[in-house]
């Protein structure tokens, strides 16, 4: 199967080909902050409590108001928070929308939020996009792949949703799109976990 690939470069000039796949060899946590790729072509990455690190701070202009938009936020603080990587002009982005918004209904509840990071699009279509799928969660506006370089550097696909812990580790990384069945169970899973077992 070949493989399409969204490569970010350090100055974050983002090339978009169109992507349902992932490049390189190995899943890597370096330093202090967590960085991966897929590991043998794999689609779907759970890490344990004891393999998760810090992953760099996620900001940037909220694509519906244009205000400022962080991880760091007090929404986020202390939540099992899902980061969903997409773009309207983006087929499987389109598929999975409804199955995001199903999960965030049904487990905001269980102290989960949702943060999307908009890619590589013109603004009026992403806004479109939002108010025609009801989308119920913020997104970041990110066209130049910025915030998108501190989340996945130094590869990525979209779709890409990632599952971060409440000390806001990535537990599980999808890459690819994903259904309402598959994302609620990890969710609930990761929002589930004791105290103890998130801790570094």
């Amino acid at each position: 199967m070949r493989k399409f690939s969204l490569l970010l470069t350090m100055l974050a000039a983002v090339m978009v080909v169109t992507s349902g796949c992932s490049t390189g060899d190995d899943a890597v946590a370096q330093g202090d902050t967590f960085q991966f790729v897929s590991p043998g072509g794999q689609m779907v990455i759970t890490y344990p409590p004891e393999q998760r690190k810090q992953i760099a701070e996620l900001s940037g202009p909220d694509l519906v108001t244009d205000e400022p938009l962080s991880l760091s936020d007090e929404r986020f603080r202390d939540k099992v928070v899902v980061v969903n990587v997409w773009g309207s002009w983006c087929g499987p982005c389109r598929g999975e929308a409804d199955d995001l918004e199903t999960v965030y209904e049904e487990t905001k509840d269980l102290g989960v939020e949702f943060l999307g990071i908009d890619l590589r699009d013109d603004r009026q279509s992403a806004q479109d996009f939002v108010a025609d799928r009801n989308v119920g969660y913020p997104s970041i506006y990110d066209f130049g792949g910025l915030t998108l370089a501190a989340l996945t550097t130094p590869t990525s696909v979209v779709p890409t949703t990632v599952v971060l812990d409440r000390q806001h580790r990535p537990a599980t990384v999808f890459l690819k799109a994903v259904t309402a069945e598959e994302l609620d169970a990890v969710v609930r899973r990761v929002a589930a976990e004791a105290p103890a077992q998130a801790a570094p």
